[in-house]
């Protein structure tokens, strides 16, 4: 079986471009083609929809609530700020649904493979500057957009049995790769250079919004050290390395770039806290 296994790569690459429309002439060092991550992103987010709706956690899209209603929109223009920056490889081929997850006490966002975001009503009771906001948005969409997450996964799981999950063949490892991204289990733990290239990813997207100061992350990381300095440490951190030296990359990348640090007016994220109750 062992044998077996080391060839496995070998063959489910050309049956992963034989299954799929997309060309896997430009994978990004990803064994599965865009179709395959766009499988997989949509099992994992209708596993993770199914399992917060079922605790009433999930808030609807669909709802006739005028809160429910005005805060999406609010929430929407600011994902869209970053998702017609210019700068999202992928912004045609990914489905980009933002969903919120009402959990006040948990300071989280994450995207699945395939672009799915979802974002917990904790973090933005946390966060009082939409720079900032749009900063923890712009590095989850370049997880998504750079293809860490399946990356990843390919590591974590082996790619026969992550193309099974992609294919509905196999519900178990997709409740366990939900509940790592949900950060219910053990969370994924993307290596130090994804975490790198998401940061500087975040600063090109929002240095193409022309709108939002283009390094919004490092002001949301100084606030989260200042948090794990006094002594709660925030769940964001327990499956991100810690802010040292990341806010001062942060902020080189926006000077090497010559972008905008200028603050965008808060009016969409406060209109999101409120009606969101925060």
């Amino acid at each position: 079986m062992m044998k077996k296994t080391l060839f496995a790569p070998l063959w489910l690459l050309a049956l992963a471009c034989t299954l799929t429309l997309t060309s896997c002439d430009s994978n990004d060092g990803v064994i599965f083609s865009i179709q395959d991550d766009i499988n997989l992103g949509n099992q994992v987010a209708h596993e993770v929809d199914s399992t917060y709706k079922a605790q009433g956690k999930l808030l609807d899209r669909s709802s006739s609530n005028a809160n429910t209603q005005k805060a999406y929109q609010n929430l929407d223009r600011i994902v869209n700020r970053i998702l017609n920056s210019g700068q999202v490889k992928y912004k045609q081929e990914f489905p980009w649904k933002v969903t919120i997850i009402k959990e006040d006490n948990t300071l989280n966002a994450f995207a699945t493979p395939g672009g799915h975001i979802y974002v917990f009503t904790g973090l933005v009771k946390f966060l009082q500057d939409e720079d900032h906001f749009a900063g923890v948005l712009a590095h989850e969409i370049a997880h998504a957009d750079k293809r860490h997450s399946v990356k990843q996964l390919q590591r974590d799981y082996g790619i026969a049995l992550l193309l099974s999950v992609a294919l509905g063949n196999n519900a178990g490892t997709l409740r366990q790769i939900a509940a790592q991204l949900t950060g219910t289990l053990a969370g994924l733990k993307f290596s130090r250079d994804a975490e790198s290239e998401a940061d500087e990813t975040s600063v090109a997207y929002l240095g193409g919004t022309s709108y939002y100061a283009c390094d919004g992350a490092a002001g949301f990381f100084v606030k989260m050290e200042q948090e794990s300095q006094q002594g709660a440490t925030p769940e964001f951190l327990s499956t991100h390395p810690s802010p040292e030296n990341r806010i001062q990359d942060i902020q080189q990348e926006a000077k090497d770039r010559g972008c905008s640090t200028s603050s965008a007016p808060d009016s969409d994220f406060q209109q999101l806290k409120s009606a969101l109750n925060l």
